[in-house]
């Protein structure tokens, strides 16, 4: 495999919140997760990946398994070791853009899991939007 580049930079989205990988190898993949201003996702956990998440734009708060909330800030960043429970969402005033890199180990049975005990076995390989819609033509990217 030869080195490759690429931009961080994902669609503006109407609401809701998105994902767009941006590299990914065997090992480890790279993507921007974006949220609207108060959105947040659901407690959950990863399975056979550790990953990490860095405030490149906004306001996240993170929580863990007892609710304890942790700030993070534009420059901020969190490590989640596998299996470790959390949920995040957007605690600023404006759109939050996150840096999320994950690091695989092997091929796991399921990514993810809530909970409710729902998983999740495929990997977000592919642009998506959860309560939105991107908006055409306009883009986030890092200045």
């Amino acid at each position: 495999m030869e080195a490759f580049t690429y931009k961080l930079k994902t669609p503006k989205i109407t609401g809701g919140r998105s994902h767009i990988p941006l590299a990914d190898t065997e090992m480890m993949s790279v993507g921007i997760n974006y949220y609207a201003v108060g959105r947040q996702n659901k407690l959950h956990a990863h399975f056979g990946e550790d990953h990490t998440f860095v405030v490149l734009d906004g306001q996240a708060t993170f929580y863990n398994k007892d609710h304890q909330p942790t700030v993070l800030n534009k420059g901020d960043a969190i490590m989640l070791p596998v299996g470790c429970l959390y949920y995040f969402g957007n605690s600023g005033d404006k759109p939050l853009a996150l840096l999320r890199v994950s690091a695989l180990k092997g091929k796991p049975e399921f990514t993810r899991v809530d909970a409710e005990g729902n998983k999740r076995t495929e990997v977000e390989d592919k642009y998506i939007t959860v309560d939105g819609e991107p908006i055409p033509g306009q883009f986030w990217e890092l200045t």
